[in-house]
């Protein structure tokens, strides 16, 4: 007896003579498990993909070295005003109060705030110190003495940056402007904090007369965005798992037909989502949009094993056969089978755990977990309740309903599910090559998937939550101002988060040379960088701010020229003099977001042409930084996106290799230690190549580009692909084992798996593409891809290995890999 037969004769023993007992030890466990849930926490967005990148860290650099008018640090927030005229007396009073009630509150641990109106204020009065001060100034004025001001203001520069594109400096006139918010906080702030701060900032904002929080004054910082991101998570599970529930149970009453059985399937599904949710609690990984996927896959496999289980049972039960016999037969073919279909479903999980992305390797931790509860759940629980369940049928007068085997007999899915085993007697060969040839075409074609990732990925589809929005309460979505703020940047300061990329000088810029060669990668731009009239690089950096310095101020101008022995109009000699003089000028503001305040690094900011390929002007900008003296990196929210993709790409192949690779092995060495005959792990695989195949071919077909959210589900598909195959397989070696010829051991394993599987991917792929209704399009592109790999695989399993089998059995032997070979002989002889 091997050592996976005295496991099961365990298992056996446990669920056939003590069912009481073990029901009680997996309840008490759940409730061990059931600790782990408030310690949930959880992640959302594009920034868990970017943490480890270069691109990602010397942006956050940026963020924290210098002063931008838009964006900022985690640490930083903005509140886009809006009025018929920002610049007239009341909007101006309005947003320096609404500063003011922000700095005076020292709970919200503001540190300052900026305006275009506390340059106007100033012009005003230069002693006015606060925020208070400044809305005095601007409220006292005369009329004459403001729009003096404000033109005065505008000359120095510092109003068109913080106001609109409408702005019209004639007549002082502008839609909208923005307040600029830094926070007192240490970089290492946990997001739940700045949130809490940010979150109470819009009270104070509405508490400000003529304020209409989300309306006429929207705060937008990081802290904002994250929660409303994070709360697409929930708005998703409020929508998606009502459904998924309902469609479930629907087909778990048409796969069970009986009430009892379907409670303890459905039991324990929901003891494998508690264990899987509670150990995430305790192994401290956040609930981020990758995991929700997670849910339906644990119900896609628990499903499955349920049905297999119930199903096999009943076939037993059909031949006269007792309780405790029945359950023993049950589990001694089926428990093998699930070892099989969970440890290869491990090894297409635990693959993820090679990709760069934190997300990626949490849903392959999580997920192999899940599979492991799930294995022991349905192998050991539901035959343990179900054996109890009928033998109280047996004592008590409980009514039975449906029991027998789902596809048996002579029914109209018995017919339909015999259409592969006729086919493989018809013309096997043409049946395997066509769907191989399918599968190949299909792999090949999808080698042109897109690839696509972006904060923007992670946005609700606009649409369909206006769809939702007529919804009852809880299903009604969460109203969302960082889409409004999005479409504000764009539409009325023309920020289109990605028309731009950036070079972070990270060196120090006092010496003679440093301006010089900054100005130096303007010259002989790429196709990609827009250009100006010099036929320069349309960018922004210290030495444009001081261009711009020098023609409106002579006496700057005349500080530049003394210092430009070349005579390019840049610098070459005293920079930290000329540095002196333009933090002193009124374009110290401008000067701060490209110069670093101890002068130890700057930016430059590229202009890219419009309809330019990002992947592109990425490269570019990487050229670039390599050829520039200068210690420069390239950075930007492209240059990040674009180092996501090359990452996502191979990670999604080499995970994709690993499960392959490591799925082979152990199927091979499995048949060969179980049944001697390591053949019989190859034929699993065959369909499992055409599954992947199909799938891939299928994500360029519908237009699904590969996301760092459904990156994993190429590795995840051999798992589930093998979920199928393995069941029928291991199926038909049993009947052959017995002494049947082939044709008759494949007409025993359809009978008596086909329904199973049907049943099983019934409700898989209603349960998995369910996730369709989500409000996050990457979910539902990732629901309706797990729904297709389950389908494949079920249509390959049912029609592929038939005449895979049978075409191995007439052509294997001639290399010495037919399927007979001492089976029969060994199972006469020792039996199992």
């Amino acid at each position: 007896m091997t050592a996976v037969d005295r496991l099961i004769e365990r298992v056996d023993r446990l669920v056939t003579e003590r069912p009481l007992a073990v029901i009680a030890a997996f309840l008490l466990v759940t409730v061990v498990f059931a600790g782990g849930l408030t310690g949930i926490e959880t992640s959302a967005g594009a920034d868990q993909f970017t943490q480890d990148i270069p691109a990602q860290r010397a942006l956050d650099e940026i963020d924290e070295e210098f002063e931008t008018s838009i964006g900022g640090s985690a640490t930083s927030a903005q509140v886009i005003v809006s009025d018929d005229n920002v610049l007239s007396r009341d909007a101006l009073v309005r947003t320096l109060e609404t500063q003011s009630r922000l700095e005076s509150r020292s709970t919200l641990r503001v540190a300052s705030t900026s305006s275009h109106a506390d340059a106007i204020a100033r012009q005003l009065d230069p002693a006015a110190e606060s925020a208070a001060e400044r809305r005095d100034a601007v409220a006292e004025a005369t009329p004459a003495d403001l729009r003096t001001a404000v033109a005065d203001a505008d000359a120095a520069g510092a109003v068109a940056p913080q106001v609109s594109v409408d702005y019209n400096p004639t007549a002082q006139r502008a839609g909208t402007a923005i307040v600029g918010i830094t926070y007192d906080l240490p970089d290492a702030a946990t997001t739940a904090r700045v949130t809490e701060l940010q979150t109470r900032s819009v009270d104070v904002v509405d508490s400000v007369p003529g304020n209409e929080a989300g309306e006429n004054a929207i705060l937008f910082g990081d802290g904002v965005l994250q929660s409303e991101i994070s709360a697409l998570l929930i708005d998703t599970a409020i929508i998606v798992f009502p459904a998924a529930l309902i469609l479930i149970v629907g087909f778990l009453i048409f796969a069970y037909r009986d009430p009892i059985d379907m409670a303890i399937g459905i039991s324990a599904l929901l003891l494998s989502l508690l264990w899987t949710f509670g150990f995430m609690g305790y192994a401290g990984i956040p609930f981020s949009d990758s995991l929700v996927t997670v849910f339906p896959l644990l119900l896609a496999v628990g499903i499955d094993f349920g049905i297999h289980i119930v199903n096999r049972y009943r076939e037993e039960r059909e031949t006269g056969t007792g309780i405790g016999a029945s359950m023993r037969t049950t589990t001694d073919q089926l428990v093998v089978a699930f070892l099989l279909v969970t440890i290869t479903t491990v090894f297409g999980l635990v693959s993820n755990v090679v990709s760069p992305f934190d997300p990626n390797r949490d849903f392959g931790i999580v997920a192999a977990a899940g599979i492991i509860f799930t294995l022991l759940i349905f192998s050991v629980y539901l035959p343990a309740a179900k054996v109890l369940a009928d033998r109280w049928r047996e004592r008590l007068p409980i009514p039975e309903f449906g029991t027998t085997a789902l596809g048996s007999g002579g029914s109209r899915l018995a017919r339909v599910l015999r259409v592969g085993v006729d086919l493989s007697r018809i013309a096997p060969v043409a049946v395997v090559v066509l769907l191989l040839v399918g599968g190949a075409a299909g792999g090949a074609y999808g080698t042109g998937v897109n690839t696509e990732f972006s904060e923007e990925a992670f946005f609700p589809d606009q649409d369909r939550l206006e769809t939702y929005a007529d919804l009852p309460e809880p299903f009604a979505p969460t109203e969302y101002t960082f889409l409004d703020v999005l479409d504000l940047f764009e539409e009325e300061f023309e920020q289109n988060f990605g028309g731009s990329v950036t070079l972070y000088v990270d060196q120090s810029v006092r010496d003679d040379d440093a301006l010089e060669l900054i100005d130096r990668t303007t010259r002989n731009p790429p196709d990609t960088f827009e250009t100006t009239d010099e036929r320069r690089a349309a960018a922004t950096s210290v030495v444009t701010v001081i261009d711009d310095r020098a023609a409106q101020d002579p006496e700057f101008a005349s500080l530049v020229e003394r210092n430009d022995r070349l005579g390019t109009g840049v610098p070459d000699r005293n920079v930290d003099e000329v540095y002196d003089a333009l933090l002193d000028s009124p374009a110290e503001t401008q000067a701060r977001g490209y110069l670093a305040a101890d002068r130890g690094s700057a930016r430059i900011d590229y202009t890219i042409r419009p309809g330019v390929d990002n992947s592109e002007a990425v490269a570019d900008v990487r050229a670039l930084a390599e050829r520039t003296p200068l210690e420069a990196v390239p950075t930007g929210s492209l240059v990040v996106n674009e180092a996501v993709i090359d990452l996502l790409t191979e990670s999604a192949i080499r995970s994709l290799f690993a499960a392959f690779g490591l799925t082979a092995l152990f199927l091979a060495l499995s048949y060969a230690y179980l049944e001697g005959k390591a053949v019989y792990g190859l034929l699993n695989l065959v369909p499992v190549l055409v599954t992947v195949g199909l799938l891939i071919g299928s994500m360029r077909l519908l237009d699904i580009p590969l996301t760092p959210i459904n990156a994993p589900i190429l590795s995840v598909s051999i798992g589930l692909g093998v979920d199928y195959t393995v069941h029928f397989v291991h199926r038909f070696v049993d009947e052959y084992k017995s002494g049947l010829p082939v044709d008759e051991a494949l007409d025993v394993t359809i009978a008596g798996t086909g329904g199973a599987l049907t049943g099983s991917m019934l409700t898989t792929v209603s349960g998995l593409g369910v996730l369709w209704l989500a409000v996050i399009p990457l979910l539902r592109d990732f629901g309706i891809l797990l729904a297709l790999g389950v389908f494949y695989a079920y249509l390959c399993s049912i029609l592929l290995v038939p005449s895979l089998v049978v075409v191995w059995g007439r052509y294997g032997g001639v290399v010495g890999l037919g399927l007979d070979g001492g089976l029969r002989e060994s199972s006469v002889e020792g039996g199992r």
